[in-house]
């Protein structure tokens, strides 16, 4: 028995597929073919527009004999008489253009007069007859409608109305204006990258993540070679969570995974699922994971996804419906329901990882968890390289010098750097960037904007002086605390009137005696005004509250307290919510410790002060002088740091107050301690 073969369909014929695009029929032109039509059916039907004439000229015509009869009807107050003609006058030449058909019958009505009543027109009809001793013409009453005015009245509002309904339920569905997608509520609103909108970004622009950057390059690679892996039994994995501070670059890296898997990528928010409405959070969860079985093998990317994740049964009313945990609750079912050779993975962002619901972290649903922490000097030197190709550099930039003056940054903040160093050196129409610009960018960065027209009395400034000069004694003749590197008594920030920059070691552990001296060159600017002045000021508050978070996290943290013993009081999995894991006794054994470690290192640092005042004096009047001293300068009036670990690091120096650019969490108003990110436990 012969084989008949079976005629290939071409993707764009009769049956083109699912996905195939659906060419939709727009009802505008529906609306101008109706238009249209019921204008040509007025202009067939008036045909050629009779003429008026006056009473003077139908007479003429009747006397004649050219007039046949007279059909009248009323039309508002007048009474409309149409003069129709005999067919004899109507073969004459003038009247050829009303003898042609409208609208299936001939005219023979040219002209027409109005009269005020019926009676008013027999009464000038017999005064005509008498006077011309003619027949009186015959006259035919009509009562007429136009039905096309009268079908206007009707249809115009309401197509005026249907119109209306259909342009405003056009907005709501496609989600314009106040209140949009009403009927699309329960639709995911995911962003799809596929071919059609290819992502540009590659793992090339991704620098300082190179263990992050294996471990989703795997997924990437499982995507496109499947048989690599599953030939050896392995699976692909259903879900790989970033967790990491904001700015390491998280959401970069995964653009980046959607620019290389060169698959359909789905990218939305975690807050896009929550609504006011119960059970629309939910409703979009399968939504979204039904669009991408249609289009698996793809990449779902939820940034932000403790703002759906959080852990079921905290912080719920007494017998309420937390519409999150039901979001919660389809979202895990979706991510361990599909089938593993669908090839769907999912991809989510967090720096909140302590919050999330263990159900969602367990294998099986996010089998990966990638920490990306703040990149280390090597990393911090890839990221700015990526960030300098942008900028016309100056032969004098060194990414080296850069990423070791900039420790603790993430990536968002050295790319801030870089913006604000080409932006300096623009507004002082220069050609390139130089080192000087990424220094003041820096500054700017750590200690806030320069606020140069801010006036500050001689007193004042004194005082900010001595207290910059006692952070920079303490913290040079101590040994475990962070190199110094400049000091400035410039204003910056919202109410900065000074701060110390110091570089912190690339260090992860930190012993009881590097804390103590850290809290003894926080305290150095506090001591410096009372052994000096006699007297203290508000200028320390930010230098207290660091010390106070130092010293409860020896005590209460890193179980550094003799007294209270090797104890951990961390919630991070908010256990405790609002009650205290102690009892009121260990709270004031708490409070007690905290108070001596803060009152020794106090004393510590009155005893340095006192015993190198004659160096604070030094420093202090030089900082008058120039406003900012660097490294060079304190080795010059104090020696040589008296350790090993002395860093040589040295910004370059200016004649001028540095105009410097750069923002710092750390440090809000007087910036005395290391002005870095990252913050010290």
């Amino acid at each position: 028995m012969a084989k008949t073969r079976k005629p290939k369909i071409s993707p764009n014929g009769p049956n083109p597929g699912p996905n195939a695009p659906k060419k939709s029929f727009n009802l505008y032109w529906l609306y101008i073919v109706i238009a249209l039509v019921l204008l040509g059916l007025q202009f067939l039907n008036s045909g050629t527009a009779s003429k008026t004439i006056s009473w003077k000229e139908f007479t003429a015509l009747a006397s004649k004999g050219e007039v046949e009869k007279l059909v009248g009807y009323k039309q508002d107050d007048l009474y409309v008489m149409e003069v129709h003609l005999t067919e004899k006058a109507m073969e004459s030449e003038k009247y050829r253009e009303f003898r042609n058909k409208s609208f299936g019958a001939p005219r023979n009505n040219p002209y027409y007069f109005t009269e005020s009543s019926p009676e008013s027109l027999e009464n000038r009809l017999n005064d005509w007859a008498i006077k011309d001793k003619k027949d009186v013409i015959a006259v035919q009453w009509e009562s007429r409608h136009s039905w096309f005015s009268d079908a206007l009245g009707f249809l115009l509002p309401t197509l005026l109305l249907v119109g209306l309904w259909f342009l405003l339920f056009r907005r709501v569905t496609s989600g314009g204006g106040p209140g949009g997608q009403i009927f699309n509520i329960g639709k995911s609103k995911a962003t799809l990258f596929d071919k059609n909108t290819k992502v540009n970004i590659t793992f090339n622009d991704v620098a300082g993540l190179e263990e992050a950057k294996v471990e989703v390059m795997e997924v990437v690679d499982f995507l496109k070679n499947p048989k690599k892996y599953t030939a050896l039994g392995g699976k692909i994995p259903k879900g790989v969570l970033l967790v990491g501070p904001p700015g390491t670059g998280k959401t970069l890296l995964a653009k980046a995974v959607a620019g290389e898997a060169q698959v359909p990528f789905f990218t939305l928010s975690g807050s896009d699922f929550v609504e006011m409405f119960v059970g629309v959070g939910a409703s979009r969860v399968r939504d979204l994971f039904k669009q991408a079985r249609e289009k698996a093998p793809c990449i779902i990317f939820i940034d932000e996804i403790d703002a759906v994740g959080r852990s079921r049964g905290k912080n719920q009313i007494m017998g309420g419906n937390d519409e999150r945990e039901s979001t919660l609750n389809q979202l895990l079912v979706e991510m361990d329901g599909f089938s593993t050779d669908l090839g769907i993975i999912m991809m989510a962002a967090t720096n909140r990882p302590d919050v999330l619901d263990p159900a969602l972290l367990r294998p099986g649903r996010f089998d990966r968890q990638i920490s990306i922490d703040r990149p280390d000097l090597i990393g911090r030197e890839q990221i700015f390289k990526v960030h300098l190709k942008a900028l016309k550099l100056a032969t004098e930039v060194d990414a080296h010098k850069l990423a070791e003056q900039t420790p603790g940054f993430a990536g968002a903040e050295i790319a801030n750097v870089c913006n604000e160093a080409a932006l300096i050196a623009a507004r002082t129409d220069k050609k390139e960037v130089e080192m000087i610009d990424f220094n003041a960018a820096i500054d700017r960065v750590i200690g806030g904007l320069e606020k140069k027209n801010k006036i500050i009395s001689p007193e004042e400034k004194k005082i900010v002086a001595y207290h910059e000069a006692g952070h920079a004694v303490v913290g040079w003749f101590l040994d475990s605390t962070d190199p110094l590197v400049k000091v400035s008594i410039v204003p910056r920030g919202v109410a900065a009137l000074g701060y110390a920059q110091y570089l912190p070691k690339e260090q992860y552990l930190y012993t009881t005696e590097q804390l103590l001296d850290t809290m003894c060159m926080t305290l150095g600017g506090r001591a410096a005004e009372e052994v000096v002045f006699g007297r203290i000021s508000t200028g320390a508050q930010n230098d207290l509250e660091r010390i106070t978070r130092v010293a409860y996290g020896m005590v209460t943290l890193y179980g550094m307290s003799k007294a209270v013993g090797p104890i951990s009081f961390n919630d991070t999995q908010g256990e405790y919510q609002f009650r205290k894991p102690y009892s009121e006794e260990t709270a004031l054994l708490i409070d007690q410790e905290v108070r001596a470690i803060i009152d020794k290192a106090y004393q510590q640092t009155l005893a340095l002060v006192k015993s190198k005042r004659a160096i604070l004096e030094a420093i202090a009047q030089e900082l008058l002088a120039k406003e900012v001293i660097f490294q060079v300068d304190l080795e010059r009036l104090a020696g040589p740091r008296p350790f090993e670990h002395a860093s040589l690091i040295v910004p370059e120096q200016t004649d001028e107050p540095s105009t410097s650019a750069a923002p710092d969490a750390e440090t809000p108003a007087e910036a005395s301690s290391p002005s870095t990110p990252n913050e010290q436990p």
